[in-house]
């Protein structure tokens, strides 16, 4: 069900829950009844089924008291690729301003009657 790649990182994860619930001294069964899963659903989870459900996974986390793990999963503001990409491909607001810019310098100070008057600071009269 799970590609080569993220067999060793679902168990990884599997190895790092059962470590945080064995050093909390929980027992696997009691851990399940806290999260309100099977004790099946829980062996599972730490040896990186793929199959169980992310809605289980958030529930044992949250008996652990490592919730707030899970939404550092993706963390958008460390996501080195994605900023660089939205960077590069990103609006260009920049250019609508400069090419407002350039304009009114190339018109005769005579033809702006009338029409706003773009300041290189920022104001606009």
């Amino acid at each position: 069900m799970g590609s080569s790649k993220t067999g060793p990182a679902l168990e990884r994860l599997g190895q790092d829950i059962r470590n945080a619930r064995l050093r909390r001294g929980i027992a696997a069964a009691d851990l399940a009844v806290r999260a309100g899963t099977s004790p099946s659903s829980v062996a599972r989870l730490e040896k990186g089924d793929p199959g169980v459900a992310i809605g289980t996974l958030a529930d044992v986390l949250v008996t652990l008291g490592l919730v707030e793990r899970l939404a550092d999963l993706i963390d958008i503001r460390k996501d080195d690729l994605g900023l660089a990409l939205a960077t590069e491909n990103g609006p260009r607001r920049g250019r609508s301003f400069a090419s407002r810019l350039r304009k009114q310098k190339t018109q005769p100070a005579g033809s702006r009657d009338g029409k706003d008057i773009v300041d290189p600071d920022g104001a606009s009269f």
